[in-house]
């Protein structure tokens, strides 16, 4: 398939590179040119305009998958609404608010075209692994992108339709208010072993062990165990974690439905708190988790 990857960052290089390697015709585009640069010497097709990515396409329809930040999602549909024909497909893979996402494909919709949307996890594995997709949108619509959440999917992932409009991204938000939960939960752990009362407890050791066929064996807690072997003290680790946006949506929705969200609460104010300078070993690690799975600077900046 013709696809136009927007946003070329950590995820979206990834996507653009196994999309193009699965044979697949990918148009790049990003704001800064190197990163164009980058996948047109890997062979993919260069855009540095939005008008070079449609005058791609010819007479095809138009596939854009756009990877940004949340905070200017509005400002990059707008723009492509303005130029892109009737009949054309939106993806929006990134952590979007759902609430937003619906909003948005009526927009879309209005204009003639449709935005689908697909929470993407993987994180800078993901071009290794596969990615885990979840998606909503329109089901015809899904039936022909279909042909390229197969490819990003090996060897590893998976992807699922799970109805209207921003039920991908509702999906996704909550998988990334679990993973709070869960990266806390294992960052507290590892505090106990390293400031409670026995003062010599090996810590990868430890995790090393809980690796094999424990309750708690987990793709977090692996490379949690990488982190340390790497940085045993943490050191120049400042324990600041920033927040994405997504447990702050599903705390408000949590609000909203009066569903009770206690762990993922804490966890969420604990990053909060690391931001105003209350940081510990635990916040560190939290630090370091977000850089092995995301590839996320240490220093939450």
């Amino acid at each position: 398939m013709k696809i136009a990857i927007v946003g070329l960052g950590k995820m979206g290089s990834q996507i653009a590179k196994k999309l193009h390697e699965d044979k697949h015709t990918v148009i790049a585009h990003n704001r800064s040119s190197g990163s164009v640069d980058e996948m047109a010497s890997l062979g993919m097709i260069p855009a540095y305009t939005k008008e070079e990515v449609t005058k791609y396409f010819d007479k095809e329809q138009i596939i854009i998958w756009i990877m940004v930040p949340s905070d200017v999602v509005d400002q990059e549909l707008d723009s492509w609404l303005k130029i892109i024909p009737k009949g054309s497909i939106l993806i929006d893979g990134g952590n979007s608010d759902f609430r937003l996402t619906k909003k948005r494909a009526e927009k879309v919709l209005e204009n003639g075209s449709v935005l689908m949307d697909v929470g993407t996890s993987g994180g800078v594995w993901g071009y290794k692994n596969g990615f885990s997709m979840m998606t909503g949108g329109d089901e015809n619509t899904f039936k022909i992108i279909e042909p390229i959440l197969k490819t990003l999917e090996k060897p590893y992932g998976a992807y699922y339709h799970f109805g209207e409009p921003g039920s991908g991204h509702y999906v996704k938000m909550v998988h990334n208010a679990i993973e709070y939960g869960m990266m806390e939960s294992i960052a507290e752990g590892y505090r106990f072993l390293k400031e409670g009362p026995y003062k010599n407890i090996d810590l990868v050791a430890s995790g090393e062990v809980w690796q094999h066929r424990s309750v708690i064996t987990s793709w977090l807690n692996e490379l949690t165990v990488n982190a340390l072997k790497e940085n045993i003290d943490l050191k120049d680790v400042e324990g600041i974690v920033k927040e994405s946006g997504e447990a702050r949506f599903a705390l408000e929705m949590a609000k909203d439905f009066k569903i009770e969200a206690p762990s993922i609460q804490a966890a969420f104010d604990v990053r909060l708190a690391s931001q105003k300078g209350e940081v510990n070993f635990a916040t560190k690690l939290l630090a370091l988790m977000r850089n092995q799975f995301g590839g996320h600077n240490i220093n939450g900046k």
